[in-house]
């Protein structure tokens, strides 16, 4: 990129139960990007705010906005996050050069929403303040840091964004998206249970699977994440 370029803009949404903090490596890994992470209504820095699709998008539609005029932008999603980039990418054709979705391609439907249902109704006779303790054992476990690590008032938002992604998320809305789809996941992740559905779905589709790696593999594979990343940023580049 010539030094008078005008870097691409790249835009992180964070998984549930997480904020910002998820992708806070990936301003140095890429430094050939603008990174900007947000934080989804009810986490990190916006708890108290109610979480709804409208909200959610909103909030994905001004970071990808506030791109200046000719700069390409990349919209790259983990979990939830995935699911949410998807549903912009849909309602807002034309504004992306590459979607990726890490973490994000289990259809929403069948057993897999039987279990985050299930999960959701746990929660209230478990307790936020349980849940969280054995969520963040579990995560520590798996190589992530503290800082990435949040509390039990992260879970007041989960129903109703995994609502959302029950209501309005399938695998089919990828032939609506007019640009170029990463589908990243760990192999041992089972949210990539219909990976080859969603890649059918997708006009362009590109599919990575990262050895040895789990739902979390942008906290704990950041260095990999970042090449897939990459990749997609230099989708359009030469055009």
């Amino acid at each position: 990129m010539p030094a008078t370029a005008t870097p691409p803009r790249l835009v992180l949404v964070h998984g549930t139960r997480l904020d910002h903090a998820e992708w806070s490596a990936y301003p140095d890994l890429l430094p050939e990007a603008e990174v900007v992470a947000v934080d989804l209504p009810g986490h990190g820095d916006r708890l108290e705010e109610e979480f709804t699709a409208e909200a959610a998008v909103a909030t994905i539609r001004e970071a990808v906005d506030a791109a200046t005029p000719g700069q390409r932008v990349v919209l790259a999603g983990h979990s939830l996050g995935g699911y949410l980039a998807m549903l912009y990418a849909v309602r807002h054709r034309g504004s992306l050069a590459a979607l990726v979705l890490i973490g994000a391609t289990a259809e929403p439907t069948g057993p897999f929403a039987a279990v985050y249902r299930g999960f959701a109704d746990l929660l209230p006779r478990v307790g936020a303040e349980r849940m969280a303790k054995a969520s963040n054992a579990m995560m520590r476990r798996l190589g992530a840091d503290e800082g990435v690590l949040t509390g039990p008032e992260t879970y007041a938002a989960l129903p109703a964004a995994w609502q959302v992604v029950f209501d309005e998320c399938r695998a089919e809305l990828l032939g609506e998206v007019d640009c170029p789809v990463f589908l990243v996941n760990g192999q041992l992740d089972q949210m990539r249970v219909h990976v080859d559905r969603f890649a059918t779905a997708a006009r362009e589709p590109h599919v990575v699977t990262v050895p040895r790696a789990t739902h979390l593999l942008p906290v704990t594979h950041p260095e990999q994440v970042a090449e897939v990343l990459r990749e997609a940023l230099q989708t359009g580049a030469a055009d």
